[in-house]
């Protein structure tokens, strides 16, 4: 038997029967792994996405845009209480099937969202959440409350926002020493364009497309001033609540029998609003 001459493969081509250096694995035929960015392949690995961070950890930009989602779809389940199902989830947001599953999965593991059969709904964990944080808005509001009662000699209230259009009243104070006044109670609900609490809250978000002329004028002016549109008779006054710089969720505000004066009046709401702020 004679020897054969031995050649090496070439610098960067593996031996036959040898792994691809690249991937561990067998090699490709004709003995070379493609380059990804080949054939007008993506620069990326199979996921066809940027390269996840030092570590394994996903970039900002994909986590921002996965929390995103899981808000959206929040959003969409707050405007539909029957439910949706899968498919109707990734219509209204314009997301994946697959990516809607996973999502949801998530959300209930946390008791945001629940299922019944086919359709899903918002859990009892976004109550839980939205309760604590109208205890902490009660908590932080109820010296500047009072107070307001008092200086004004009117009765004092905190409204929130309830499914985008409703106002329901939180906290009510009734002003002491004063021997009338207006009886107002937590849990009355009207609707979020009419009576000052509800335009005030207004005022405090982004302009809409046909928004009250009183709302403009409201934004403008930091408070909004109503008279007879809850009760008849009744005059309020409300300033919007800016909690950390964020769209108005809540308004404080008084309410008295017969127009009173608004030049003494409106700016101890407006700081009354500025003082439960700050503690928020």
């Amino acid at each position: 038997m004679t020897d054969r001459p031995h050649h090496p493969a070439p610098p960067g081509r593996p031996r036959a029967g040898s792994s691809s250096p690249a991937t561990g694995g067998p090699p490709s035929p004709g003995g070379e792994s493609p380059s990804p960015a080949s054939a007008g392949g993506s620069p990326y690995p199979a996921t066809g996405g940027p390269p996840a961070q030092a570590g394994g950890s996903p970039s900002p930009a994909a986590g921002s845009k996965t929390i995103d989602t899981g808000l959206r779809l929040l959003e969409i389940l707050r405007d539909h209480p029957d439910g949706m199902t899968i498919s109707e989830l990734a219509r209204a947001a314009d997301v994946h099937r697959n990516a809607v599953s996973r999502h949801l999965t998530a959300l209930r593991n946390h008791r945001l969202v629940s299922r019944t059969g086919t359709r899903f709904t918002l859990g009892l964990g976004i109550v839980e959440l939205g309760a604590a944080v109208q205890h902490r808005l009660r908590v932080a509001a109820e010296g500047a409350l009072q107070s307001l009662a008092d200086g004004c000699r009117a009765t004092a209230f905190i409204s929130v926002l309830d499914a985008e259009e409703e106002v329901v009243v939180l906290a009510v104070a009734e002003p002491r020493g004063s021997d009338f006044h207006v009886a107002y109670r937590a849990g009355k609900r009207h609707a979020v364009d009419r009576g000052a609490p509800g335009i005030a809250i207004l005022a405090g978000r982004p302009p809409s497309p046909g928004e009250r002329p009183v709302v403009r004028e409201a934004r403008r002016a930091g408070y909004a001033v109503t008279e007879g549109e809850l009760q008849p008779g009744a005059w309020g006054v409300a300033a919007p609540i800016f909690a950390r710089g964020r769209p108005a969720q809540a308004s404080i505000g008084v309410v008295t029998i017969g127009t009173q004066d608004e030049p003494a009046i409106a700016p101890r709401v407006v700081a009354a609003a500025g003082e439960i702020a700050r503690l928020l």
